[in-house]
Protein backbone atom coordinates (compact mmCIF):
# COMPACT_ATOMS: atom_id res chain seq x y z
CA UNK A 1 0.00 0.00 0.00
CA UNK A 2 3.00 2.14 0.75
CA UNK A 3 3.94 2.63 -3.12
CA UNK A 4 0.51 3.62 -4.45
CA UNK A 5 -0.18 6.19 -0.84
CA UNK A 6 3.72 7.32 -2.33
CA UNK A 7 2.41 7.51 -6.26
CA UNK A 8 -0.55 9.02 -5.04
CA UNK A 9 0.98 11.81 -2.75
CA UNK A 10 3.69 12.64 -6.21
CA UNK A 11 0.28 13.25 -8.19
CA UNK A 12 -1.04 15.28 -5.86
CA UNK A 13 2.13 17.11 -4.81
CA UNK A 14 2.31 16.08 -0.98
CA UNK A 15 5.40 16.32 -0.12
CA UNK A 16 4.62 15.21 3.41
CA UNK A 17 2.95 12.76 2.37
CA UNK A 18 5.92 11.40 -0.29
CA UNK A 19 8.23 11.84 2.55
CA UNK A 20 5.91 9.43 5.32
CA UNK A 21 5.48 6.75 2.41
CA UNK A 22 9.27 6.66 1.82
CA UNK A 23 9.44 6.20 5.58
CA UNK A 24 7.11 3.94 5.19
CA UNK A 25 8.86 1.90 3.32
CA UNK A 26 7.65 2.70 -0.57
CA UNK A 27 9.68 2.44 -3.47
CA UNK A 28 11.50 5.12 -5.54
CA UNK A 29 11.07 3.06 -8.43
CA UNK A 30 7.05 2.17 -7.98
CA UNK A 31 5.44 2.76 -10.98
CA UNK A 32 0.96 3.62 -12.07
CA UNK A 33 -0.56 1.84 -14.51
CA UNK A 34 1.73 4.01 -17.34
CA UNK A 35 4.84 3.01 -15.86
CA UNK A 36 5.34 6.72 -14.06
CA UNK A 37 7.63 6.87 -11.60
CA UNK A 38 6.19 8.97 -8.35
CA UNK A 39 9.47 11.65 -9.36
CA UNK A 40 7.41 11.65 -13.16
CA UNK A 41 4.17 12.14 -11.54
CA UNK A 42 5.65 14.66 -9.41
CA UNK A 43 7.10 16.54 -12.53
CA UNK A 44 4.29 16.46 -14.40
CA UNK A 45 2.06 18.13 -12.25
CA UNK A 46 4.95 20.65 -11.33
CA UNK A 47 5.21 19.80 -7.75
CA UNK A 48 8.37 21.02 -6.89
CA UNK A 49 8.65 20.53 -3.22
CA UNK A 50 7.77 16.80 -3.41
CA UNK A 51 10.42 16.63 -5.87
CA UNK A 52 12.49 17.85 -3.68
CA UNK A 53 11.79 15.25 -1.25
CA UNK A 54 12.34 12.44 -3.82
CA UNK A 55 15.08 14.13 -5.50
CA UNK A 56 17.22 14.56 -2.33
CA UNK A 57 16.16 10.28 -1.31
CA UNK A 58 17.73 9.34 -3.96
CA UNK A 59 15.21 9.16 -7.03
CA UNK A 60 16.30 8.39 -10.68
CA UNK A 61 15.36 11.54 -13.31
CA UNK A 62 16.20 9.39 -16.43
CA UNK A 63 13.69 6.22 -15.77
CA UNK A 64 11.09 6.15 -18.42
CA UNK A 65 7.27 5.25 -18.90
CA UNK A 66 5.53 3.32 -21.65
CA UNK A 67 5.64 6.35 -23.91
CA UNK A 68 9.60 7.20 -22.85
CA UNK A 69 8.76 9.91 -20.72
CA UNK A 70 10.28 10.43 -17.95
CA UNK A 71 10.96 12.89 -14.86
CA UNK A 72 13.99 15.22 -16.41
CA UNK A 73 11.76 14.96 -20.10
CA UNK A 74 8.70 16.08 -18.97
CA UNK A 75 10.46 19.44 -17.82
CA UNK A 76 11.15 20.06 -21.55
CA UNK A 77 7.07 19.51 -22.30
CA UNK A 78 6.24 21.54 -19.25
CA UNK A 79 8.44 24.41 -19.41
CA UNK A 80 9.06 24.68 -15.59
CA UNK A 81 12.83 25.80 -14.97
CA UNK A 82 11.98 25.03 -11.11
CA UNK A 83 11.60 21.45 -11.81
CA UNK A 84 14.77 21.53 -13.91
CA UNK A 85 16.75 23.12 -11.47
CA UNK A 86 15.23 20.42 -8.71
CA UNK A 87 16.18 17.72 -11.02
CA UNK A 88 19.74 18.76 -11.73
CA UNK A 89 21.28 17.78 -8.78
CA UNK A 90 19.88 13.93 -9.54
CA UNK A 91 21.80 13.75 -12.25
CA UNK A 92 19.77 13.54 -15.32
CA UNK A 93 20.96 12.33 -18.71
CA UNK A 94 21.26 15.07 -21.05
CA UNK A 95 20.85 12.55 -23.52
CA UNK A 96 17.95 10.16 -23.06
CA UNK A 97 15.35 11.28 -25.56
CA UNK A 98 11.56 11.05 -25.47
CA UNK A 99 9.33 8.84 -27.99
CA UNK A 100 10.02 11.08 -31.22
CA UNK A 101 13.78 10.66 -30.47
CA UNK A 102 14.33 14.06 -28.86
CA UNK A 103 15.86 15.24 -26.26
CA UNK A 104 14.13 18.04 -23.25
CA UNK A 105 15.36 20.81 -25.24
CA UNK A 106 13.07 20.21 -28.43
CA UNK A 107 9.33 20.04 -26.86
CA UNK A 108 10.95 23.66 -25.01
CA UNK A 109 11.61 25.23 -28.35
CA UNK A 110 8.64 23.64 -30.24
CA UNK A 111 6.15 25.12 -27.13
CA UNK A 112 7.74 28.55 -26.96
CA UNK A 113 9.18 27.90 -23.42
CA UNK A 114 12.05 30.77 -23.54
CA UNK A 115 12.80 30.73 -19.48
CA UNK A 116 13.64 27.15 -20.01
CA UNK A 117 15.18 26.79 -23.14
CA UNK A 118 17.88 29.76 -21.69
CA UNK A 119 18.63 27.04 -18.75
CA UNK A 120 18.57 23.82 -20.10
CA UNK A 121 21.33 25.10 -22.93
CA UNK A 122 23.47 26.07 -19.73
CA UNK A 123 23.34 22.29 -18.74
CA UNK A 124 25.69 21.90 -22.09
CA UNK A 125 22.64 20.35 -24.02
CA UNK A 126 23.34 18.67 -27.87
CA UNK A 127 22.14 21.76 -29.16
CA UNK A 128 21.84 20.17 -32.31
CA UNK A 129 20.08 17.22 -31.66
CA UNK A 130 18.27 15.79 -34.86
CA UNK A 131 14.78 13.75 -33.51
CA UNK A 132 13.62 11.43 -35.90
CA UNK A 133 11.41 13.52 -37.65
CA UNK A 134 14.71 15.12 -38.72
CA UNK A 135 14.40 18.39 -36.97
CA UNK A 136 16.77 19.87 -34.44
CA UNK A 137 15.52 22.58 -31.26
CA UNK A 138 15.97 25.28 -34.04
CA UNK A 139 14.05 23.66 -37.08
CA UNK A 140 11.24 23.46 -34.03
CA UNK A 141 10.85 26.91 -33.43
CA UNK A 142 10.90 27.87 -36.61
CA UNK A 143 8.64 25.25 -38.35
CA UNK A 144 5.67 24.67 -35.56
CA UNK A 145 6.33 27.76 -33.94
CA UNK A 146 4.65 30.66 -35.06
CA UNK A 147 7.07 33.48 -35.34
CA UNK A 148 6.09 35.68 -32.10
CA UNK A 149 8.22 37.17 -30.14
CA UNK A 150 8.47 34.07 -27.91
CA UNK A 151 9.73 32.03 -30.83
CA UNK A 152 12.05 34.71 -31.81
CA UNK A 153 13.88 35.16 -28.63
CA UNK A 154 14.56 31.05 -28.54
CA UNK A 155 16.12 31.16 -31.89
CA UNK A 156 18.10 33.91 -30.76
CA UNK A 157 18.73 31.85 -27.87
CA UNK A 158 19.93 28.99 -29.88
CA UNK A 159 22.06 31.25 -31.91
CA UNK A 160 23.89 32.62 -29.21
CA UNK A 161 24.51 28.78 -27.63
CA UNK A 162 26.38 28.05 -31.11
CA UNK A 163 23.25 26.20 -32.82
CA UNK A 164 24.15 25.25 -36.82
CA UNK A 165 21.85 27.80 -38.83
CA UNK A 166 22.29 25.84 -41.87
CA UNK A 167 21.41 22.30 -40.41
CA UNK A 168 18.67 21.24 -42.55
CA UNK A 169 15.78 19.02 -42.13
CA UNK A 170 15.48 14.96 -43.33
CA UNK A 171 13.81 16.93 -46.79
CA UNK A 172 17.05 19.22 -46.88
CA UNK A 173 15.09 22.20 -46.38
CA UNK A 174 16.82 24.62 -43.96
CA UNK A 175 15.72 26.90 -41.27
CA UNK A 176 15.80 29.77 -42.94
CA UNK A 177 13.65 28.70 -45.36
CA UNK A 178 11.56 27.23 -43.29
CA UNK A 179 11.47 30.65 -41.85
CA UNK A 180 10.85 32.65 -45.30
CA UNK A 181 8.16 30.30 -46.46
CA UNK A 182 5.80 30.84 -43.35
CA UNK A 183 6.08 34.94 -43.42
CA UNK A 184 8.74 34.70 -40.30
CA UNK A 185 10.37 37.78 -41.33
CA UNK A 186 12.11 38.57 -37.73
CA UNK A 187 13.21 35.17 -37.57
CA UNK A 188 14.63 35.13 -41.04
CA UNK A 189 16.55 37.92 -40.11
CA UNK A 190 18.23 36.90 -37.09
CA UNK A 191 19.01 33.92 -38.58
CA UNK A 192 20.56 35.66 -41.93
CA UNK A 193 22.69 37.55 -39.13
CA UNK A 194 24.22 34.51 -38.05
CA UNK A 195 25.38 33.08 -41.76
CA UNK A 196 22.47 31.06 -42.73
CA UNK A 197 21.31 30.33 -46.42
CA UNK A 198 18.60 29.75 -47.95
Amino acid sequence: MSDQELLRSAREGDAAGVGAALRGGASLKARDEHGRTPLQLAAEGDHVEAARVLVEAGADPNLQDDRRDSAFLVTGVTGSVAMLRTLLPAGPDLKLTNRYGGVALIPACERGHVDYVREVLKTGIDVDHVNRLGWTGLLEAVILGDGSHPYQEIVGLLIDAGADVNLADGDGVTPLRHALDRGAAEIATRLRAAGAHP
